[in-house]
């Protein structure tokens, strides 16, 4: 078994947390039970089959065993695909300035198909130039030295070289137009970003479109969100929804689904794609000025 496009360790973990579930199902078996054979816990086996902790090339091996997976060529592709859900991903080098909180999500990104974002309050991460996430990281944050502020802007650069891979995702962000108003930094390095983004704009994976401000109360009021869509069908669309001090992770479908209709409900009152370069050279002129 293999995943349908190259993925991050957090992603492989859902995956074959997948598998050893249906195969602990298919076998009748309880988590109880699964738990006995390794020396662990019912509520461990369920964190493992949800892939939210790591695996153990041994656990893994025993449970098979367990579940009557004998064959080599059956267990081989899940122990390969347990070492490589321990692989640890790019972002391992910036954990000292990131957020705990954060670092699933930058796995659960780098897997994506189709990223779809609706930003209110920045540019989105993604999207914005060196100079602008310099600016916005700066704000609030005087406890930190700037080589924290340094490497934050260097791990968000690290991120936008997804769209640099041959299997890069499709991404659709609708911005709120007081984001692309509101001068985080100097009028100067305000231009830059607009300029940046109507670059991207010609990108055939992007779709960026901007909620004018004329737009009334809609169903995403309630602040910025994130959908993440996946290549594998072992692996549900996720939510993201980030805090002051935290992050919130959806993936129940009827959680999902009324953010999916909140995401449509947005792009149907934003500007057509076409229509979005209009809307960014004008506001791009008013920093100018």
């Amino acid at each position: 078994m293999t995943l349908q496009r190259a993925s991050g360790p957090i992603v492989r973990r859902v995956v074959l947390g997948t598998q050893l579930r249906r195969l602990r199902e298919a076998k009748g078996l309880s988590r109880a039970d699964a738990g006995y054979s390794i020396r662990a816990s019912e509520s461990k086996i369920s964190r493992l089959e949800l892939g939210r902790v790591s695996f153990k090339e041994r656990d893994v091996a025993d449970l098979l065993t367990l579940y009557g997976v004998i064959d080599e060529k059956d267990r081989s592709p899940l122990l390969e695909l347990t070492r490589q859900a321990n692989e640890p991903g790019w972002w391992q080098g910036f954990t000292d300035v990131m957020p705990g909180w954060f670092q699933p999500y930058l796995g659960l990104e780098e897997a994506a198909v189709l990223i779809r974002t609706y930003e209110l309050q920045f540019i989105p991460g993604l999207l914005q130039t060196e100079d602008y996430a310099r600016a916005v990281m700066a704000v609030g944050r005087q406890t930190h030295g700037t080589d924290i502020v340094e490497r934050r802007v260097r791990a968000r650069m690290s991120r936008q070289t997804m769209f640099d891979r041959p299997d890069a995702p499709r991404a659709w962000a609708i911005i709120d137009e007081a984001a692309l108003w509101r001068s985080v930094a100097g009028p100067a390095v305000m231009r830059r970003q607009l300029e940046h983004l109507l670059a991207l704009n010609a990108n055939p994976n992007l779709t960026i479109q901007v909620v004018p401000l004329s737009v009334g109360p809609h169903p995403a009021e309630g602040g910025a969100f994130t959908i993440l869509r996946f290549g594998d069908p072992d692996v549900a669309d996720v939510v993201y929804l980030e805090h002051l001090t935290g992050a919130i992770y959806l993936d129940r479908q009827e959680d999902v689904t009324r953010y999916m209709l909140a995401m449509d409900n947005l792009a149907l009152r934003s500007t057509a794609p076409d229509d979005t370069v209009k809307v960014i050279e004008k506001i791009a002129a008013h920093h100018a000025a």
